[in-house]
């Protein structure tokens, strides 16, 4: 049996899906109103270095907002810039509101990436997440084979202790305060 993470989650198992939107806040209220998830930790101009798109370097501006339904993480995403991104490329073709991608946790990072390329996947989207301390995420395109991407979460104590802090948030929640920041 794989390791459960603080989250609930096994490692290596899907730990999010996430969905692109035209305004965090909005759709945030909405997903609480009508799917009672909640609350959400509002992630405004997430930070992170040598971002890249399909290899080339991208300063690619997003907010997120986190939020779980048991031990399932949903996260929204809205992109402030017009670069070239991986956002906009499924919004132009299915609109916002739109699935985007599942998030899978690995602590074999570089493994996982070499087996998805090897499968002829290519990296669409890359980075380095400065406030856990550079951990990498890399989202492999399979839209043409799943319908979305898959990202890859590189886990450590920071990664994993952020998912615990947002999940910890609706246990026992009252409804109240849907929207929180850091």
């Amino acid at each position: 049996m794989s390791k459960i993470l603080s989250f609930g989650q096994p490692l290596g198992a899907i730990m999010q899906t996430a969905y692109v939107v035209d305004d965090l806040e909005v759709a945030a209220r909405k997903w609480t109103e009508t799917l009672g998830i909640g609350p959400w930790l509002l992630l405004e101009h997430f930070e992170a270095d040598n971002m890249t798109y399909y290899g080339k370097p991208t300063d690619v501006d997003l907010s997120v907002a986190l939020a779980y339904a048991g031990s399932m993480c949903y996260e929204l995403i809205f992109v402030h810039s017009d670069v070239p991104n991986v956002y906009s490329d499924v919004v132009r073709k299915q609109g916002f509101g739109c699935f985007h991608h599942w998030a899978i946790s690995t602590e074999t990072f570089d493994e996982d990436v070499a087996r998805y390329k090897s499968q002829g996947y290519e990296i669409a989207f890359y980075g380095e997440v400065r406030p856990v301390g550079g951990k990498r995420f890399a989202y492999i395109d399979t839209l043409k084979d799943n319908g979305g991407m898959i990202e890859l979460i590189e886990i450590s104590p920071e990664v994993e202790g952020l998912f615990s802090m947002v999940k910890d948030m609706s246990e026992n929640w009252d409804g109240k305060d849907i929207i929180r920041r850091p």
